[in-house]
């Protein structure tokens, strides 16, 4: 049997740029993924509309990080498209997240970026302790726009009210006082400009990567010949959920095709108001592809319980039950655990890049196979 320095689980991005690192100072790579196709949650596709969608939702690359970008940067061109995203609001369509815009449309008013933060020291609520999710929103944009932004969506995205919620989403939750409507405001942002599958193609498109597509961890465990595993997918599968299963949201994606050049303004709507739409929010892919054809796809997503495990979900118990199973880990020998996943929380892409290229610098390594 063939013996690989690593053996790496999964082709999303924790696994390719790990794997690109490793090759790329002569390790021998063998990549398994369980999947018929590389790049994970981020990958993208043509559909049978021949229009190139992100299939498994919005991923906009965005990042402070100069030497992350500029490493994919080897791999990709960028498109520098910049994230916009309304919320529907009474059938009406506000820029999110809430700024200036917002508030002067929604409320008629005529703020600017003296008056605002004036207006939002008069609504927020003020809190002794705050200690979950609904604090933090009402303690900074007050209960009205939290009912109209917040309430509702974060009940259908993680299937519990926000103050069941811990304050791990609290850097998502920010009063901006400009009338900057981008979603994000990194320095670095924008969709690799063939896709994000094509860029993870190059990145493992290595003499010393072999790639392994529909091949599960547990079915060739024994028979590979390794000397470290990087292990990219659920910790607790990992170790056949003997402590519990960790709980993550999934999402299920509905596509639709439309015969116009686009169907809403902006890339992404979200749903905010009430229970009865029972999807987040839509996506349109061409928006963020830049992509010239003559019809579009949208993508409503339903957040369910079942599924791939997209978002760990940031309660106690379950940061609880993820320590017993790190604890667990930590008596392995030559076995990290690298991702979402597996270090069950909420990385950005750019964040896993960050996380694979350093942990590859401190990882232990044995003399190269031959």
């Amino acid at each position: 049997m063939a013996k690989v320095d690593f053996l790496i689980v999964g082709a999303g991005f924790s696994g390719a740029v790990f794997a690109e690192q490793a090759a790329n100072k002569g390790y021998s790579v063998l990549v398994i993924e369980k999947n018929n196709f590389i790049g994970g949650a981020c990958h993208d596709c043509y559909n049978s509309d021949n229009v190139l969608i992100h299939k498994f939702g919005a991923h906009i690359f965005h990042t402070n990080h100069e030497n992350v970008w500029n490493y994919l940067s080897h791999f990709t061109q960028w498109n520098n498209y910049k994230h916009q995203v309304k919320a529907n609001i009474g059938g009406k369509l506000y820029p999110f997240p809430i700024n200036i815009n917002t508030l002067n449309s929604l409320y008629n008013l005529n703020l600017n970026e003296e008056t605002i933060i004036q207006y939002f020291d008069k609504i927020r609520i003020k809190k002794d302790s705050v200690t979950n999710t609904e604090d933090q929103i009402l303690s900074t944009f007050g209960e009205d726009l939290y009912n109209k932004f917040y309430k509702f969506y974060t009940k259908k995205q993680w299937g519990l009210w926000a103050n069941e919620l811990t304050l791990d989403l609290n850097s998502r939750i920010k009063e901006r006082t400009n009338y900057n409507d981008n979603f994000f405001t990194d320095k670095y942002q924008g969709i690799p400009s063939k896709g994000y599958t094509e860029l993870l193609r190059n990145i493992l498109n290595h003499k010393n990567i072999k790639i392994q597509l529909e091949t599960d961890f547990q079915s060739i465990k024994n028979q590979i010949n390794y000397n470290y595993l990087i292990y990219t997918g659920r910790i607790d599968e990992y170790f056949n959920y003997q402590l519990g299963k960790l709980p993550f949201r999934s999402i299920k994606f509905e596509y639709e095709t439309h015969n116009k050049e686009f169907y809403q303004p902006v890339a992404v709507v979200n749903y905010t108001q009430n229970l009865e739409i029972e999807y987040t929010r839509i996506v349109e892919s061409k928006h963020m592809t830049l992509q010239k054809t003559p019809i579009t796809t949208i993508i409503k997503e339903f957040p369910t319980s079942d599924g791939y495990p997209y978002y760990p979900i940031p309660q106690k118990a379950n940061y609880e039950l993820y320590t017993k199973y790190k604890k667990l880990s930590e008596s392995l020998k030559n076995v990290i655990f690298l991702g979402r996943s597996a270090e069950y929380k909420y990385y950005n892409m750019d964040e896993v890049c960050f996380n694979s290229i350093d942990i590859f610098k401190k990882a232990p390594k044995n003399k190269k196979q031959n």
